[in-house]
């Protein structure tokens, strides 16, 4: 069995009072009043139906005449994606749910340091005082923490540590060594 059709419903929507639009929110506001009376002496069932027909005819009215507002009055696009509108700022100011917190004032350090000029480092600041210029490698590398010196990559290559050998500094060799016996004999 075929379903019968819906009529189709007028594009244009007309009411005594304009709607007001805010097109960068989507928004159309209906000044007009809503009327919600039904007649009582209807059973309950029929008259929330009717309420329910009147307020989807007043929905629909609100949505199609937004979508004409959007069609006639913002630039249209065509991409390879699909036709595109672009929209406008928004003009509703929107109420903020709390309101703005108080600044903070400023710490100890954030005052000296505005006292003294001091600025914190940009990131090329920190990036060239954490990592230096290799030039045998030809790769920069960490001057401190992880994988400090490139210590990792030359290991996985099974390249000899940098500083496998170190010459030792006899005459401060036998000083350390005449400090130590010092306390020990001190505590003897």
């Amino acid at each position: 069995m075929a379903q019968p059709s819906r009529p189709k419903l007028d594009v244009a929507v007309s009411k005594p009072t304009p709607y007001t639009f805010d097109l960068g929110l989507l928004l159309a506001n209906d000044p007009n009043p809503l009327s919600t009376s039904v007649p009582s002496d209807e059973s309950s069932s029929p008259s929330s139906s009717a309420l329910e027909a009147q307020l989807a005819a007043t929905a629909r009215d609100g949505a199609q005449a937004l979508i004409n507002q959007l069609l006639t009055t913002l630039p249209l696009s065509t991409t390879t994606s699909g036709v595109l509108l672009t929209l406008p700022s928004s003009t509703t100011p929107l109420p903020r749910e709390k309101p703005l917190p108080a600044t903070k004032p400023p710490t100890k350090w954030e005052q000296f340091a505005a006292r003294k000029g001091i600025k914190p480092k940009t990131r090329e600041q920190r990036h060239a005082k954490s990592q230096k210029y290799n030039e045998e490698t030809g790769a920069w590398e960490r001057t401190w923490g992880y994988d400090k010196g490139g210590r990792k990559n030359r290991r996985e290559e099974g390249m000899v540590q940098q500083d496998w050998l170190v010459e030792v500094d006899e005459k401060k060799e036998r000083e350390e060594r005449e400090a130590k016996n010092k306390k020990k004999r001190r505590k003897a």
